[in-house]
């Protein structure tokens, strides 16, 4: 099949720090190309693929240093470019939320739409009325209970690359938070699931400009408090996140709102190690409790679960994310929703 890609310009495909979307667009394009498909890629300059790439604005948005810039113009740009040349594709693909509409209304039959963040937004549920045309994937199916009668073609779960992440059969004794500092991401909660239980915990991530006061106020006084215990890295890229993730005993994922997916979880059981979530958002779909880690409720169940992670088999941790969330065992999914648009003439309702 002839393959667009399209994904947002905030960061570089595949990110060089933190960044969901657009590292996921990553392994799903180079999987299509090792099935054999021509997929086109449409990105920042620095992008790293193997398949053919359009350059659409020289850098990435976040680390692009210029003072002055529009997220909205570029990717303005960006659909212009794909419009210009969709008589190339079988099937785009787009990862770019609601943007694209009034753009692709002519030819939605042809496109499909990968939705990746929150569906719980005021404003969202007129958007998807007015343009009920498109095809829709989820991430999890818990993401879509915001907006249940829009057009879902399927549920696709996130997948990764197996090559990029070692796995690690023993940990060493720490506890890891990875991701992004915020409130709803909880890391005071793993401060004191830390403090509780007595063992060291690594926060790697990254401060938005929105979260600096939450993360100067609230948490850089609970490390301080912690001491040694506790030791903030900042935000890590793919090359550091197989030792960072391999090497500890479990991640602790202590979420408090709908997350639609949860990339992190499927980067540590790469590399076999488990994970300890609290039951939101797709939680529950992406961790199979009591054999990739423990999904739990209160922070009394979440220290006892730390307690027993040492009883599961992480090489069966790898195996299931081999099995589950490899970026080949996505890529097929997609797969699947691509061969059915010509049969789109109706919503569709099948989970991939």
């Amino acid at each position: 099949m002839r393959i667009a890609q399209v994904p947002p310009l905030y960061e570089a495909v595949p990110p060089r720090f933190y960044g969901g979307t657009e590292r996921v667009v990553a392994h799903l394009t180079d999987a299509l190309v090792d099935l054999g498909h021509a997929v086109t890629l449409f990105a920042s300059g620095e992008a790293r693929t193997r398949a053919r790439l359009v350059v659409v604005r020289d850098e990435a948005i976040r680390l692009d240093p210029a003072p002055l810039k529009s997220d909205l113009a570029a990717h303005m740009v960006m659909l212009e470019e794909v419009r210009r040349r969709a008589d190339q594709f079988d099937v785009i693909h787009f990862h770019t939320d609601m943007i694209h509409f009034p753009f692709f209304e002519d030819m939605a039959e042809k496109t499909i739409t990968t939705l990746h963040g929150r569906l719980d937004l005021k404003d969202l549920a007129g958007v998807y009325a007015r343009w009920p045309q498109f095809p829709m994937v989820s991430i999890s199916d818990d993401q879509r209970r915001p907006l249940a009668d829009a057009n879902w073609a399927g549920t696709v779960h996130h997948g990764m690359a197996a090559d990029l992440y070692e796995f690690h059969p023993k940990g060493e004794g720490y506890l890891a938070f990875l991701g992004r500092i915020s409130p709803e991401k909880r890391p005071d909660r793993a401060i004191e699931i830390a403090r509780r239980l007595g063992k060291p915990l690594k926060i790697a991530a990254k401060v938005d400009a929105a979260d600096q006061r939450y993360f100067t106020e609230v948490i850089e006084p609970l490390i301080r408090a912690a001491g040694p215990q506790v030791e903030f890295i900042g935000e890590i890229g793919d090359g550091e996140k197989s030792a960072f993730l391999g090497r500890a005993e479990a991640l602790l994922f202590p979420i408090d709102w709908p997350e639609p997916f949860g990339l992190v979880m499927i980067e540590a059981m790469a590399c076999g190690t488990p994970v300890v979530a609290y039951a939101c958002g797709s939680v529950p779909e992406v961790i199979e409790d009591g054999v990739t880690g423990f999904i739990v409720r209160t922070d009394d169940q979440a220290c006892a679960a730390v307690a027993r992670v040492g009883a599961l088999d992480r090489r069966r941790v790898r195996q299931r994310f081999e099995a589950r969330f490899s970026a080949t065992a996505m890529a097929r999914r997609y797969l699947t929703l691509y061969d059915r648009l010509g049969q789109a003439a109706c919503p569709l309702a099948a989970r991939a």
